[in-house]
This record gives C-alpha cells, sequence and structure tokens, in this order.
C-alpha cells in the first residue's frame, strides 16, 4: 500500500502544477490541463485498483502495465527501464558489465560456456566452448535455466565465484574460481588487411567508447605500407550512441565538418554536431558496406558521408531509423527511454521510413509515401533523396540463409556437433581463412542429423498445401488433386534431401563454429571478409580509382 500512497502523491504533484497553469489561454496551458486530467485519473484508477479489485494487485505491476500501455501509442523505441532493467540498458549503451565473461547456452540438463570471450576471466581459467557447469558455490546446477546461472555468475568486479566445470574435450572436473572483472564486449570484431593494400574493419555496434576502438583500428591500418583504401563494415549495425559515430566521422573528415542536426518538436530545439578531432585518414578512399539491418547511429556515419562525397556506399538499403532517444530519470530508479528529435544529416535529410504517428490514426504503421519524399543534392551535387533510409550508391542483392540451415543452427545441432568434433582435433592449428571441414566430417554430421529431429516444412510444400485446401474448398474436380498429388511427389524436402541441396550453406555455418573454437570472434570475422562477396566487390572498387571518382563525383541515386 505504501508503493501505491507514494505513486498517487507524486501523480497529485505533478497533476497540481498541470492544473495550476490550465487557466492560461494558451496551447500549452490547454496541454497541461489535460495532462493533469489524465494523471489523475490515472492515479485514481491505480488507487481503486490497489484497494478494491477482488484479489490483491502489486502496484509494481500495475505500474509496469500503465507504463507499457502509454508506451504502446508512440513507437518501439520507447521504453520504460524498471530497477530491474538497468543493468541490461548499460550494458547495451556502454558495452560492460560485471561478471567473467562468457555467452552461455542450454544444453540437456545443464547449462554449458557458448563463447568464453578472449582474454575474459573465463578465458584466462582455460574455460572451452562446451565446457559443462555442474555446480557454482557449491550449488547443483543440474536443471538450471540460462537466466539462473547468467544471474550467479554475474556480479560486482573484483568478488570471486566457485565453478566446478565437467571438460567437454576429456570429461575431467575441474573446480575453478573464477574472478568477476567489468567485462567490455568489443565495438570492433576485426581489421586488418585484406588483400593488395586493401584494409578491412568490422564495426559491430556503437557503445560507449567505439571511437577509441576504432581509431586503434585505422591508425594499425595506416601503419602498413601503401594502404590504397579501406572497407568499413556496418552491414548489421543497428546503431547506438549518436556521439561515437560523430567522432568516428572525424576520423576521415576535417575537423569542424557537421555530421548531424537533431531537432525535437520545433526549431528552437536544433542542435547541430560537428566533428572536433583532426583526422587520421582524410584522404584515404573508403567504401562502406550496409544492409537492411544497418540503422541509427550507422545510418548516421554511411549518410553523412555519402553526403560529403567522402566515401561510396554499397550494399542494400538501410533499415530507415532518423529518430533520436533520450533516457530521462523518473524517480525511484526508474527511466524512460522516448524518442525527443529527428536527426539530419549533412544535406539536409532525414531518412526516418516509417510514420508511427500513423498508428495512433490509423491503426498501423505506414511507409513515407514516394508522394512525400523530398530530393536533396550532396556536397558534389549529387541527388539524393529522404525518407527511406540511405540508399546506396553500388547496390547489392543481399544473401540469403536457408530457413533450414537457420533450423539447424537453432536447434543447437551445429553447436552440440562442433563440441564433438574438437574431442578428436582440439590439438590441431589452422589457418582461419582456408579452414574447411573435409567430406568425411560432413558424412559424419549427416549421420548425426539422420539421428535427430528437424522440424521443418519447405515452403513450397507450404504453398502446396495451402492449394491443395483451397482445391478443395473450392470443389474442383479430381483431376487438379491428381495434379497436385504429383506436384507433391516432385518436391524433395526430406531431411537428408535438404543436407545435399543446403550442403554449401551448412559447411560454411561449421566451419565458422569450429574456428570460433581456435580463434574466438575476430577470427571468425576474418574468415567471413576473406571470403565475402560483397567485401571482394568492395575492394575491386577501392582498386578502381577512375570508377571509384566517378561515383562520387556525378552518379545521382535513385529514390528507393
Amino acid at each position: 500500500m505504501v508503493k501505491i500512497i507514494r505513486l498517487v502523491v507524486a501523480m497529485a504533484v505533478v497533476m497540481s502544477s498541470a492544473v495550476s497553469l490550465s487557466a492560461q489561454e494558451t496551447g500549452t496551458g490547454v496541454r497541461d490541463f489535460d495532462l493533469g486530467r489524465a494523471t489523475e485519473i490515472l492515479a485514481n484508477m491505480m488507487r481503486e485498483f490497489s484497494t478494491e479489485y477482488v484479489d490483491a494487485v502489486d502496484a509494481d505491476e500495475l505500474l509496469d502495465a500503465a507504463a507499457q500501455g502509454m508506451i504502446v501509442a508512440t513507437d518501439p523505441y520507447t521504453e520504460y527501464l524498471s530497477e530491474d532493467d538497468m543493468a541490461d540498458f548499460e550494458m547495451l549503451t556502454t558495452g560492460r558489465y560485471g561478471g567473467v565473461g562468457s555467452l552461455i547456452r542450454k544444453k540437456g540438463d545443464y547449462v554449458i560456456f557458448a563463447q568464453p570471450y578472449k582474454g575474459s576471466p573465463s578465458d584466462e581459467a582455460g574455460i572451452k566452448i562446451g565446457d559443462r557447469i555442474l555446480a557454482i558455490d557449491g550449488e547443483d546446477m543440474r536443471g538450471s535455466t540460462t537466466e539462473d546461472i547468467s544471474a550467479r555468475l554475474k556480479g560486482e568486479p573484483e568478488t570471486s565465484v566457485e565453478v566446478v566445470v565437467e571438460r567437454n574435450i576429456d570429461n575431467r572436473r575441474d573446480t575453478l574460481t573464477l574472478n568477476r572483472r567489468r567485462i567490455s564486449i568489443p565495438s570492433v570484431g576485426y581489421y586488418g588487411i585484406i588483400r593488395d593494400g586493401v584494409g578491412y574493419i568490422s564495426h559491430l555496434d556503437f557503445i560507449e567508447g567505439s571511437y577509441g576502438e576504432m581509431r586503434r583500428a585505422v591508425e594499425a591500418l595506416m601503419a602498413t605500407d601503401s594502404l590504397r583504401g579501406i572497407v568499413l563494415d556496418y552491414r548489421s549495425n543497428g546503431g547506438g550512441v549518436m556521439q561515437e559515430a560523430v567522432d568516428i566521422a572525424s576520423l576521415f573528415v576535417p575537423r569542424g565538418e557537421r555530421v548531424v542536426s537533431i531537432m525535437g518538436r520545433d526549431s528552437s530545439s536544433l542542435t547541430h554536431y560537428d566533428t572536433h578531432y583532426a583526422p587520421l585518414a582524410e584522404n584515404v578512399p573508403i567504401v562502406v558496406l550496409v544492409s537492411g539491418s544497418s540503422a541509427s547511429a550507422s545510418e548516421i556515419l554511411a549518410g553523412a558521408l555519402q553526403d560529403m562525397d567522402r566515401a561510396v556506399v554499397m550494399g542494400a538499403r538501410t533499415y530507415g531509423k532518423g529518430l533520436v532517444q533520450s533516457t530521462n530519470y523518473l524517480g525511484y530508479n526508474t527511466y524512460l527511454k522516448y524518442t525527443t528529435a529527428k536527426y539530419y544529416i549533412p544535406s539536409g535529410r532525414c531518412i526516418q521510413s516509417r510514420n508511427y504517428a500513423s498508428m495512433r490514426t490509423e491503426g498501423s504503421i505506414t511507409e513515407v509515401p514516394d508522394s512525400l519524399i523530398s530530393e536533396f543534392r550532396t556536397r558534389a551535387g549529387r541527388r539524393v533523396y529522404d525518407g527511406g533510409g540511405i540508399v546506396p550508391d553500388v547496390k547489392v542483392e543481399p544473401q540469403y540463409v536457408s530457413r533450414f540451415a537457420l533450423t539447424l543452427y537453432a536447434m543447437g545441432y551445429m553447436e552440440d556437433w562442433a563440441d564433438e568434433y574438437m574431442r578428436e582435433h582440439y590439438a590441431d592449428s589452422i589457418d582461419v581463412r582456408s579452414f574447411s571441414i573435409t567430406d568425411e566430417d560432413y558424412a559424419d554430421f549427416c549421420r548425426f542429423i539422420e539421428e535427430r529431429d528437424v522440424p521443418y516444412e519447405s515452403e513450397t510444400r507450404r504453398a502446396l498445401k495451402a492449394l491443395e485446401k483451397a482445391v478443395e474448398n473450392d470443389l474442383y474436380d479430381e483431376s487438379l488433386g491428381a495434379t497436385i498429388e504429383e506436384l507433391r511427389s516432385l518436391i524433395r524436402d526430406d531431411k537428408m534431401s535438404n543436407m545435399e541441396t543446403y550442403r554449401s550453406e551448412i559447411v560454411d555455418a561449421l566451419n565458422a563454429d569450429i574456428v570460433l573454437r581456435f580463434a574466438y570472434n575476430e577470427g571468425v570475422a576474418e574468415r567471413a571478409a576473406a571470403r565475402d562477396e560483397s567485401v571482394e566487390r568492395a575492394v575491386e572498387l577501392l582498386l578502381d580509382t577512375e570508377e571509384y571518382n566517378r561515383i562520387l563525383r556525378e552518379q545521382d541515386l535513385e529514390m528507393h
């Protein structure tokens, strides 16, 4: 009851403040009165539920439900963050947490270590992928969930946790004391020279400290002889802290360049963000790789470099998130992360592609129609557009992984088989760029899968079932049914047929899982970059100086 009284008192303060302004005959006064009225009604509802509802209702549960209801009326980026949510929020924005530094996953009755981070306490203790967690601080962990284990392994830095593990390699049991540290998840996945003097940087997200990591990567590439260009990979980078994007842009453009501007409800809130560091690679040619999952800060960086004609953008149209979020303290260790502004890149365009206001008026989210898309110009006069993400200068069709291969991965079968593979090959040394399992290894994986259930049905078979149902409902003659039966006989989507049909991508996924065990995420990223068709196209463009300059000098963009 104390919680609900505290909440009602707090709401009443807001309400009385709002009502005191309602006498003003201004738009602001009307809005304040509406806010006060709504606040009073909400407080009364919560009080009635707390005191009169047939079953006891927790005040915090009521508050969470009310908050979620308000958020539904805004956009997907607005969140109410309770005290329990703040640890996860901090990790998303800073990439840091207190713990032992490893991903975990459920396997059978136990949870296993799925990926110790390089240099982390778990890695330094000799833990390997596949090692089973038997006990923590003397308590048996059989039947525990990943959430249970994660909560026990995390904790304040400089504290310790005792873990009994069963080794994947030889089933030996070890009791380890892991000293928790402040774990920092790297923002840069990999950097290095791909070939012919062209460097490559895989940038995963924009968290606090990303600029420092990117700067070190660029410095390392600049230290090599005859650097001819850099490929910046922002595919699947969902963004993060906007200031990091501004600072990273300063690595490639002169000091004082405008990267982005943000504006809220009116022009009085307009704020500009310019580079303030001296550049490291001002004259090095750049190709930025993007995809439909590139969003937010990655779009700011890619779009700003495009608007300045500083880099060629290659890939697929980006997500189109032109909204800025702020986080404000609400009291009692709770926060509200909510959208406060839109951002505009140097040409003046906002690339927001979805209209969330239409959700309140029309009941659905709408895309910006072509009739409302406006034309803008880059510094060199090239035509670009707003309202639909960043359209690349060079389009590359995205490559899709089959649902069958994704199902094998989601079921954990690839990781389980890789655990078995490592028991035989743990002492091997590999070249991450050229490594591949043998035909005999793949045959062994096929035997492994043959004994397991794979809940998969092809799109073709699904469509045929729908057609069969439609034919039945429409009362067509039996001859059409015979045709459907003939089509069914031609479909080869049984488990083992799919193992051959999708062999290439399954092998790639298995190779990546094994490379991870020898060379961490960095090795996986290096191997992927060396074999990636989009990276290869970016390298070829950087080596073709004439075509690279032509694009930046005169090539207009399409609207979509």
